[in-house]
């Protein structure tokens, strides 16, 4: 059969195709897909940190632009949404949480 010897000839390309997409393109779709998720996700009073390493709560979302609040003494910075590296966990339950552990123990 001469078309069998044709077809031969291009199955490694196209078990080379199918595993590039289960080992690189899929994957990388579903992480896309998750970080889109988590900054569409993001609500006023969520801590955040940035790609460029700063760390704040954000105080005001309108479309693309987040407003946060970086420290202390209510320094506030304007950011893009795609700017943003992840949620963090909050300061307070974080800090809290030992306190009311500490204080229970006693």
């Amino acid at each position: 059969m001469p078309g069998a010897e044709f077809y031969m000839q291009f199955l490694p390309l196209i078990v080379l195709i199918v595993l590039f997409y289960f080992m690189l393109i899929r994957p990388q779709r579903k992480r896309d897909k998750a970080e889109r998720e988590m900054r569409n996700s993001i609500a006023v009073g969520d801590e955040i940190s940035t790609i460029g390493g700063f760390i704040g709560r954000v105080v005001s979302v309108k479309d693309d632009v987040l407003v946060i609040e970086s420290s202390n003494d209510r320094t506030k910075l304007k950011i893009y949404r795609w700017a943003i590296r992840g949620k963090e966990a909050s300061a307070t339950e974080s800090v809290e949480a030992p306190k009311d552990a500490d204080k229970n123990a006693k």
